[in-house]
């Protein structure tokens, strides 16, 4: 760890000599290979981090490259598959293959440029992965935006990326685009896949009539265009969703996918479909870099098989699905775990007495086999069989993770509590850690390697740097090897800031590495408080302590930066709309449960605050000070809290996408909260902004 990475800088000359095979490299026999490991440009070329031996070694490919070999490896196992009025409707790898095909001639058609974007717009399907890919095919960019993006971030992405064609799900994504189409000279054609149209426009396609389009441009053309592609030009862009300022172009090369999804797929042990084929439900947001890794290059390079969710599975159903489908492989961001733990949890309050002492017997059993397990042990309890008979094997079949070997959390941080929740139930959760800039993971977590609270180790041929490291180890982490962006589509500035003069990627993430290589994140640099007293104070493990002290808490931020002292914004849990994401002010069962051992008749978040609910009040002022007992320093200690009427949430702009806090965009919305914890006034419990 630690050591400063020695690029090889040996010439694709020197170690190839058959033309074609410098070509694919990126490197044409007539031109010197490009210098740098970066570019903003769109239709720039990279030099390729390359290994001398291991996974880092491996020839480059193209996107084309990749899904040929998985057509003629697994052409006629199923690909995709979803549901239409009941059934579920499937393509083979053979069939998925020859839609791309003709999606990228329809594109060719429509006027696509090379390196222009197609945006996608809309929620996982058949013909989200088809559009992406046809678009590579066709020497274009897959752009994906998300869902909830208002129309003008909608127009942020198209207008940067200029783009040629958006396809989107249906009228309302529809009515976005055409909102801002003035505005975007390059658009050329809008095409709708997931309902009927609605109205005829000049240029706008239904799915149907855009896969004809294509009929007759010659193979020659595409083949021609897929020749010419290199596995160091860009062929995806995934725009960040920034905290701060407008979201940055990540650049990705199909080296970065093609050779990503290998090593990612190699350090999970994912099994080939010739051997046994994986399934995998698809569901989160796919402009996101960790479901378009997982779910479509992940899942073409080693055959497994694709069933995409509901469009309303993040609003509940996506368990059934789960149950329909048994995955043999689960990617959750830990507000998806927290979901299910507040579900089952919700479940078990209504069994009878019995059962809850037989569950809370076996999660003791569960919780401490496991982390025996962790720390080297192999033994199998009998108590530990009798529990999984009893229990865990019922608990996973209930939530349709009976068949699932590999349940994996990343995007976000997932809590202590959640972790232990799991693991009670004999499900371990496995956390990955990577960023949109890294083509998705760096670190994974493995049944034979897993810490609690670690994202695990660097993947086989990644390696990690911890950049100025303090007296306890944590410094920035950095990131090198072939999965690390092209760079920021014309930011030159913020690709410097990323990439150093030694190739490395800076994450902006604290954190240490421990004797045996396991990663711990510790907090984000720009999510650093630094008080009025010079303390740097990382907010992350402070608020989960909280949240862990305190059940009815849903969401906690700290504040106190330039400040004399911190303070707290808390959330109760609350149920929240089905079909808005709006949260309530009905408590949850859970929630409620709570305040009736507290011998509290509350069932509203209003209640609480307006009756100034004592014995809540009392709770979570217990709560706050057995955490601040376990501070480090009287500065890291809770001195302020306030309860807020409505909890956090993408609706309210609260959260990102992947469920991130928005500290920035929170700050601002409660700014008379904040500011009236530093008016003058004593800091005693009974000011804890009991307002």
């Amino acid at each position: 760890m630690g050591a400063v990475e020695v690029y090889n800088t040996e010439t694709v000359e020197d170690t190839k000599t058959e033309g074609s095979q410098m070509n694919k490299l990126g490197f044409k026999s007539s031109s010197p290979p490009p210098s740098s490991v970066w570019t903003t440009q769109r239709d720039g070329e990279v030099r390729l981090r390359m290994d001398e031996q291991g996974i880092g070694s491996e020839a480059p490919k193209t996107v084309h490259d990749l899904f040929q070999e998985a057509t003629n490896k697994y052409g006629d196992y199923y690909a995709l598959a979803s549901k239409k009025g009941g059934q579920w409707i499937k393509l083979t790898y053979k069939m998925y293959y020859d839609e791309c095909c003709k999606a990228a001639k329809s594109f060719l058609k429509l006027g696509l440029e090379r390196f222009h974007g197609v945006c996608l717009l809309g929620f996982n399907s058949p013909e989200w992965f088809i559009a992406d890919i046809g678009a590579i095919l066709a020497g274009g960019l897959a752009v994906g935006i998300y869902t909830t993006n208002s129309p003008e971030a909608c127009h942020y992405v198209a207008e940067n990326s200029s783009a040629n064609i958006a396809v989107v799900e249906n009228h309302k994504q529809l009515q976005k685009i055409l909102e801002v189409q003035h505005k975007l000279p390059h658009l050329k054609a809008i095409v709708q896949y997931g309902e009927e149209l609605k109205e005829k426009r000049p240029n706008l396609y239904s799915w149907r009539e855009f896969m004809d389009l294509g009929k007759d441009v010659p193979d020659a053309q595409l083949r021609e265009i897929i020749d010419s592609q290199k596995p160091n030009q860009c062929c995806t862009l995934i725009y960040t969703s920034g905290t701060t300022g407008q979201p940055k172009g990540v650049m990705l090369s199909h080296d970065n996918l093609t050779w990503t999804s290998l090593a990612a797929g190699r350090s999970i042990t994912l099994a080939e479909a010739t051997e046994k084929q994986e399934l995998v439900v698809s569901y989160l947001p796919l402009s996101h870099v960790a479901a378009q890794m997982t779910d479509i290059w992940l899942s073409i390079t080693f055959g497994a098989q694709v069933f995409f969710a509901q469009p309303d599975a993040l609003k509940g159903t996506l368990v059934d699905t789960l149950r329909e489908v048994r995955p043999t492989a689960f990617l959750g961001v830990p507000r998806v775990w927290e979901k299910m733990e507040e579900r089952m949890k919700s479940v078990g309050a209504k069994s009878s007495m019995l059962k809850r002492k037989v569950a809370s017997w076996a999660k003791e059993v569960g919780l401490q086999t496991n982390l025996k397990w962790m720390n080297g042990y192999s033994e199998v309890p009998v108590n530990f069989r009798l529990a999984r008979h009893l229990v865990y094997k019922k608990v996973r079949k209930a939530i349709g993770l009976d068949r699932c070997t590999k349940c994996y959390s990343g995007a976000a941080p997932i809590t202590r509590e959640t972790l232990e929740f799991f693991l009670s139930l004999n499900i371990p959760v496995y956390e990955l850690y990577g960023m949109s800039e890294s083509s998705g993971p760096h670190t994974v977590s493995l049944p034979h390697a897993f810490k609690f609270t670690s994202c695990g180790k660097e993947m086989t041929g990644c390696r990690t740097l911890i950049h100025k490291p303090d007296e306890d180890g944590n410094g920035e982490i950095c990131f090198s090897g072939r999965h690390i962006f092209m760079g920021y589509l014309n930011m030159e500035e913020k690709t410097k800031e990323a990439i150093d003069e030694d190739g490395w990627l800076h994450s902006g993430d604290l954190g240490k590495c421990d004797k045996d290589g396991f990663l711990y994140i510790t907090g984000r640099i720009k999510e650093l408080i630094i008080t009025a007293g010079g303390e740097n104070i990382p907010p992350v493990p402070i608020e989960d302590a909280v949240k862990e002290a305190i059940p009815i808490i849903s969401n906690a931020m700290l504040v106190g930066d330039k400040a004399k002292f911190l303070a707290m914004l808390l959330t109760l849990k609350c149920n929240i709309d089905v079909e808005s994401g709006e949260p309530g002010d009905d408590l949850t069962p859970e929630a409620i449960e709570f305040c009736q051992k507290l011998g509290s008749k509350a069932t509203k978040v209003s209640e609480i605050i307006s009756s100034k609910d004592k014995a809540i009040y009392a709770a979570i002022q217990k709560g706050i000070s057995a955490v601040n007992e376990r501070a480090v320093s009287n500065a890291q200690k809770v001195q302020k809290w306030v309860i807020l009427e409505k909890d956090f949430s993408l609706f309210g702009g609260e959260l990102g996408p992947t469920m991130k806090l928005k500290r920035p965009v929170v700050a601002q919305k409660y700014k008379d909260q904040i500011d009236q914890f530093y008016m003058d006034t004593p800091t005693t419990t009974e000011n804890a902004l009991r307002r």
